[in-house]
């Protein structure tokens, strides 16, 4: 079989009825760049029947490939499958919603030909709820700050990568993993092209609240050490300001004879420096956590069954 110019992988969880007209619009997009193309269907241990219609697909059209991973490991690791399993020149990667259009996979692959290793999507007038779109929006803005990088908030992983910046993404060793800020990371010459972004026409989101925050704190905790040595500036301020209090404590009792007074300012004071202690603790306990789970260097993935004979 010849190899393909263009791979796409797809993390696939909780959307089983926009699969089948997924792999269709795909295939129509696909068919005139690239007869040869390769499309994988990461199941991400989805709690539904997208696996079997996986397997139909991929039985229909062997360009089409589908992948089950044992278990529900999340989107980014899932993204990792898909990438350490595609063969293609040029990788697209996307979400199995169809909130990411297939048709532009052209525009982003001829924007590519122009001399980018990367051409990521920007989704204007996204079609996200007002909350989502905020909060990621002030996680952009937080993250952007903390890294040194500049994040534009409408990029998501929707987009097109040149088999070099693939193969650097595939060996970083690390365990949590967020695909658009390892590719960010990795660097080469990189586009922002503007695509339409639609409203998800089945299902809803598996992203709770909870699980975004979670995935937010990862982005943080593995592409930044600022939090760390935030502390360390919060500790030194506080210690400044504690000295100059003293110093004033004692110039008034010499000068003028006044006494402290009081058990409010006290408690206050208590509880203020307990606070930042127990706050900074739980920083630090943030990256203990995240280099406990490195050193333990377990797979970032398993994958349990593929439709494709062939070894990964």
């Amino acid at each position: 079989m010849q190899s393909p110019i263009i791979s796409v992988v797809i993390p696939v969880y909780g959307s089983p009825e926009s699969l089948t007209e997924l792999s269709s619009r795909l295939l129509a997009a696909l068919q005139p760049l690239d007869s040869h193309f390769e499309v994988i269907l990461v199941n991400d241990g989805s709690p539904d029947d997208s696996w079997e219609i996986i397997q139909e697909i991929c039985s229909r059209d062997e360009r089409f490939v589908g992948l089950r991973l044992s278990r529900n490991f999340g989107q980014h690791p899932a993204i990792s499958a898909g990438l350490k399993y595609s063969t293609g020149e040029w990788v697209v990667v996307m979400d199995c919603d169809l909130q990411d259009k297939p048709e532009e996979i052209p525009n982003l692959f001829a924007k590519a030909q122009e001399g980018y290793e990367q051409v990521v999507a920007v989704r204007y007038n996204r079609q996200d709820s007002w909350v989502k779109k905020n909060l990621a929006q002030l996680y952009v803005s937080i993250l952007s700050n903390l890294s040194g990088q500049k994040i534009n908030p409408s990029v998501g992983n929707f987009g097109i990568y040149h088999r070099q910046v693939i193969d650097v993404i595939n060996s970083l060793k690390e365990q949590g993993r967020t695909f658009g800020l390892l590719a960010l990371w990795a660097g080469f010459r990189r586009f922002e092209l503007k695509v339409e972004h639609v409203a998800r026409p089945y299902g809803k989101s598996s992203y709770s609240f909870r699980s975004l925050i979670r995935l937010g704190l990862l982005g943080i905790v593995s592409h930044s050490d600022k939090p760390l040595r935030s502390t360390i500036k919060v500790g030194a301020y506080l210690s400044f300001l504690s000295l100059i209090g003293g110093f004033w404590i004692v110039f008034r009792q010499v000068r003028w004879g006044h006494s402290p007074v009081g058990w409010s300012s006290v408690m206050v004071s208590i509880s203020f420096m307990t606070g930042v202690l127990l706050a900074s603790i739980g920083v630090l306990g943030l990256y203990i956590g995240h280099i406990f789970d490195e050193v333990k260097e377990r797979p970032t993935h398993i994958i349990w069954q593929t439709t494709r004979s062939t070894s990964i």
